[in-house]
């Protein structure tokens, strides 16, 4: 009961907050940006509890079930990406946009624009779907009948959890996502900062996991070194560290940072916190899978740790903690294609003499058309793969089409709109091709094609192609 009534709380704080904060939306600048008004520890908050999402507090904590101690591995990518990230962080809020394709197209024409907006919305809602889903596997787990079986049905909790999210996307947008991260940014901190020693000890330290995984099978599970080979790091790694380069969410955090210095000063910030979270995550899958035999459990491995493996506070803290960091994930990569739509497609093309109540209005309807499209996503992945690999495929369609060519159009001159566009169409058909075409494994070899992910082949079509069509056909001047 005690998991019921803290979730439960914690949600209806959430919506009190998004519907104060709704009353005070009075522009798309509030609602898409906060109003450019945030200070650096604010995005520092904000930006921590958007990066730590399901792809961490499920996919590399699940991946690190599957994998043991080497899934400390893992935040490298995303880590390396941050620390690039502060040197940009300045320079993107000197802008003074919305989105991400806007700098795009403002650089290099209004059809790499379209296409930018294309990528985003399809890799993002991607991401949305997922949060869906685990947002769902907890509702599963902690409603529970008398008899420990789960009240709700997969599907049904994956809907409760949809309409939430939407309807809190839907009240006051950045406004009430920002400050309320702030908190779950630090109730994320303090969180896993209790539990991991609690499972530490629970799990007999060092030599009790080595006795534990070895009663499993698992020895490996011990194992830093030659668990992953060079091209699972590839693969791991590279997804996450083009994606948080290229991030529009973190860019839409610059965008409503007070000014280039704060936004600066909050990446460098960051950089440290996301290590010691991330690192955290990964450490306690690890210890509690070594107390966790069932794989059916373990796919959720930190959920069912918190539900059964700590003191029922510890333990209830901890599951809000992880539907704070769901909602505020879902909620940040559902805003940013809504923006995007409403600024590139509508603003531009539709109706460019729309007032400001009414672009509010139109955000708001397409942050709910978006959310139920995401739904529909997450059925159609439900079953079909785990949190881990839909992380890994959202990141690298996002990473692969856009990435090259907003670091382009930010930091290369030379760089030529026919660059810019077949960068962007390269990535993504490599991406959406590499392993659903039957023909590409007639065509490359089987060794390299089942070792390599969709990740390296994208980013490599996407920048040969920004860099040969750059020089070939260069912009008039």
């Amino acid at each position: 009961m005690i998991y019921i009534i803290t979730i439960s709380l914690y949600l209806f704080i959430l919506i009190g907050i998004g519907i104060y904060k709704s009353g005070k939306i009075k522009t798309q600048s509030d609602f898409s940006v906060a109003g450019r008004s945030l200070t650096p520890w604010i995005l520092v908050g904000t930006m921590l509890a958007t990066w730590i999402g399901t792809g961490s507090i499920l996919g590399n904590a699940g991946k690190t079930y599957a994998t043991g101690l080497a899934g400390l591995m893992l935040p490298i990518g995303g880590v390396l990406g941050i620390i690039l990230l502060t040197q940009i962080a300045g320079k993107v809020r000197s802008f003074e946009k919305f989105t991400v394709p806007e700098i795009i197209g403002d650089r290099f024409g209004p059809v790499a624009g379209m296409l930018s907006v294309i990528a985003l919305v399809l890799a993002y809602l991607v991401i949305v779907s997922y949060q869906y889903n685990a947002g769902g596997a907890v509702l599963e787990t902690v409603l529970l009948d008398g008899n420990g079986n789960p009240l709700l049905s997969a599907e049904m909790a994956t809907i409760i959890a949809a309409i939430f999210i939407i309807t809190y996307t839907m009240l006051a947008g950045l406004v009430s996502v920002a400050y309320t991260d702030v908190g779950n940014g630090i109730i994320m901190t303090l969180s896993l900062s209790i539990a991991f020693p609690i499972l530490w000890f629970k799990a007999g330290g060092w030599d009790g996991m080595t006795v534990a995984f070895g009663q499993m099978g698992k020895s490996n599970h011990m194992q830093f070194w030659g668990v992953y080979s060079t091209m699972d790091i590839v693969n791991f790694c590279l997804p996450p560290f083009l994606l948080v380069l290229g991030d529009a969410n973190m860019y839409q955090r610059f965008f409503a940072s007070k000014d280039a210095k704060g936004a600066k000063r909050a990446t460098i910030i960051l950089v440290v916190a996301v290590a010691v979270i991330e690192l955290l995550i990964i450490a306690s899958a690890w210890v509690s899978s070594s107390m966790i035999p069932d794989a059916v459990n373990g796919r959720h491995v930190l959920i069912y740790a918190a539900h059964q493996l700590l003191p029922p506070f510890i333990g209830a803290i901890m599951l809000t903690t992880i539907i704070g960091i769901i909602i505020s994930t879902a909620d940040s990569y559902l805003l940013v294609p809504a923006t995007t739509l409403i600024r590139d497609i509508y603003m531009n093309y539709i109706n460019p003499k729309a007032n400001e109540k009414h672009i509010v209005l139109m955000s708001r309807m397409v942050v709910l058309g978006l959310g139920l499209i995401a739904y529909l996503v997450s059925r159609g992945f439900a079953e079909s793969a785990g949190f881990f690999e839909r992380a890994l495929y959202a990141y690298t369609i996002y990473g692969a089409a856009i990435t090259p060519s907003l670091v382009a159009a930010l930091f290369w001159k030379s760089a030529s709109k026919a660059g810019a566009i077949s960068s962007i169409i390269g990535g993504t058909i490599m991406t959406l091709i590499w392993k659903e075409a039957a023909f590409m494994r007639n065509i490359i070899p089987e060794n390299i094609y089942n070792n390599t992910d969709e990740v390296l082949p994208a980013i490599m079509v996407s920048v040969i192609c920004l860099v040969v069509f750059s020089y070939w056909k260069k912009d008039k001047v």
